[in-house]
Formats: C-alpha cells, sequence, structure tokens
C-alpha cells in the first residue's frame, strides 16, 4: 500500500538514531518558555478570557490560511475525534487555564506547574502511544520532577496554602499532557503543523465566541506592549512553536522527548527576571543548572534503553 503523506515518510520512526526530535522539541520548548511571562504582561490591559481564547481565533486563522494554500486533505474518520482532544488540551484547556491563573499567581510561581509537564506527558505517552521506557528512566523522571518544583517553589513561594490558581494551573498541566501526547502520535499521521493547525481550525467556533463574549464584557484596552506580548501568544505560544514540538515528539520516542520541557521552567523563570523584573537568586541558577542536568540524564537513559531494543 503506498502512503501519499509526505509528512508521514519524514517522521514515521518512533525511535530515531539521530538526537533530531530532541532538538524540535527544544525548538518549540524555547518558544513556549516565553507564554507565562508574556501572559502576565498582556493581562496588563487584556482580559483573561480574551487572551485564553482571542489568542486561538488569530492562530486559527493562520492555521486556515496555511491549509488552504498548501491544500491539505481533511482529515478522516476518527483522525476528528483525535483532533479534538488535542483541540480540548491545548487550544482550550492551558490556554484558558493558565490565563486566569496567572491573574493571581506570579510568572515565577507558574513555572512550578510547568516543572510537572515532563512527568505528565511521559505518564500520558505511556498510556497513549505503549511505549514501555526503562525503570531507570521513571527513576530520573521523578527526580527531575522534584528537582524542578523544588527549584520553582523556592523561587515562586512554594505552595504553602494551595489556592484557586494553583488548581487552574494543575488542570491547565493535566490538559496540556493530553494534547501533547495525542498530537505526537497524530503528527506521525497528518504531520507536525497539520496536526496543530486542523486542532485550531476545530476549536475556533467555540474559541470565536468566547473573545465575542470577552471584548463585550470587558473591551481590551491594552498598550502596545501588551499587545505585542498577545501577538507572541497568539503566533508563536499557540501556533508556530507546536511546528517544532510536535515534529519533536512525533519522531520521538515521546518519553523521551517529553524531558525536554524540565528546560522550561528553567527558562521561564530566567525571562520572567529579565522582563518582569521578579527576583533571581545564585540558589535559582544552581537549581536551574540542576534541572537541567536531571534532563539531560533522563534523555540519556531512554535513549540507551531504546538502543537496547534494536
Amino acid at each position: 500500500m503506498k502512503i501519499d503523506s509526505s509528512a508521514t515518510r519524514i517522521i514515521s520512526p518512533v525511535i530515531s538514531r539521530s538526537h533530531a526530535g530532541l532538538w524540535w522539541g527544544l525548538v518549540g520548548i524555547m518558544a513556549f518558555s516565553f507564554t507565562v511571562p508574556f501572559t502576565r504582561i498582556a493581562l496588563g490591559g487584556l482580559s483573561p478570557l480574551f487572551i485564553g481564547s482571542g489568542r486561538a481565533v488569530v492562530a486559527a486563522v493562520l492555521a486556515a490560511t496555511a491549509l488552504a494554500l498548501t491544500k491539505q486533505r481533511l482529515p478522516r474518520g476518527i483522525q476528528w475525534a483525535r483532533l479534538a482532544v488535542v483541540a480540548g488540551g491545548v487550544v482550550i484547556g492551558f490556554p484558558l487555564l493558565t490565563s486566569f491563573a496567572l491573574t493571581t499567581a506570579p510568572a515565577s510561581h507558574g513555572a512550578v506547574v510547568i516543572a510537572l509537564l515532563p512527568a505528565a506527558t511521559a505518564v500520558m505517552a505511556v498510556i497513549r502511544g505503549k511505549e514501555r521506557p526503562a525503570v531507570s528512566f521513571w527513576v530520573m523522571a521523578v527526580v527531575g520532577a522534584v528537582v524542578a518544583i523544588t527549584f520553582a517553589s523556592l523561587q515562586g513561594g512554594g505552595f504553602a496554602q494551595p489556592t484557586t490558581s494553583d488548581l487552574l494551573l494543575f488542570g491547565a498541566v493535566v490538559a496540556a499532557a493530553i494534547g501533547y501526547a495525542e498530537g505526537g502520535l497524530l503528527a506521525r499521521e497528518l504531520g507536525a503543523w497539520q496536526t496543530v493547525s486542523w486542532a485550531l481550525v476545530l476549536a475556533s467556533p467555540l474559541m470565536i465566541g468566547l473573545t465575542i463574549v470577552a471584548a463585550v464584557q470587558q473591551p481590551p484596552a491594552g498598550s502596545q506592549t501588551e499587545w505585542a506580548a498577545f501577538a507572541y501568544l497568539a503566533v508563536v505560544s499557540m501556533f508556530l512553536g507546536f511546528f517544532a514540538w510536535y515534529r519533536g515528539l512525533a519522531i520521538g520516542p515521546m518519553t523521551q522527548v517529553s524531558q525536554v520541557q524540565l528546560v522550561q521552567p528553567v527558562l521561564t523563570i530566567l525571562w520572567a527576571f529579565l522582563l518582569l523584573h521578579e527576583d533571581l537568586s545564585w540558589a535559582t541558577i544552581l537549581g536551574g543548572l540542576a534541572v537541567i542536568l536531571c534532563a539531560g540524564i533522563a534523555v540519556r537513559v531512554r535513549a540507551a534503553s531504546s538502543n537496547a531494543l534494536r
């Protein structure tokens, strides 16, 4: 049987002998690391509902244009249901939950939740993708999550008393992990950018409605800086960043590539220091290095176990 999709031919291997998946994943994480600080900036003049839904509307316009210009074939059958899962996780769930959470939580505190994403994505990859990493990988994934959470908690004030924003951020992690895992699998069939594009188009009717409601309730009146932050969230965080991230997950293995996310809280807190002038200490720098070290060890352990299976 001949497979017509060039995207499938390029990224079909689940386990690559090269580091292509990791590098694509890292590019995606670099793009996503600005999401929390820029959301905080945009909230200065825009409502959380407008930010969470409006960014998806802008991205959906770009996605529909790209799909039309390249004449992509429509998804088929069950692929639509799987795209709904992706849309529910990364187009609707994560943006809206984080936007509302960050109205009260500082960017560095939001990085605490981002630190949970690698472990959560790895769990979803095992459940959905039937990957079976070695026990040593899980040990390092848990160690990395603990180090990342401790590091970010010390910087952001910790979870001394869980608040509503904490619950919203935890929900955002679960939503993103599900969307990442399903999107990574679907990208092997539809292509990386095609997957996020179809998910955006599928969710667009709901997000357009929410954007209108948000604009009526609180007319957007942001500064140039706040609109620039919103533009980044719409074009990069909601659209272009997924090109690289889903490509990396599709190349896989997802449990290995997901650990690149451990670098994200480090970068997020760095951008929070530079852009929002939140505190940055030597303890933070050393903690960040420890997080990166854990990510590197987890990736090497997963790669070694993958090679042993060949």
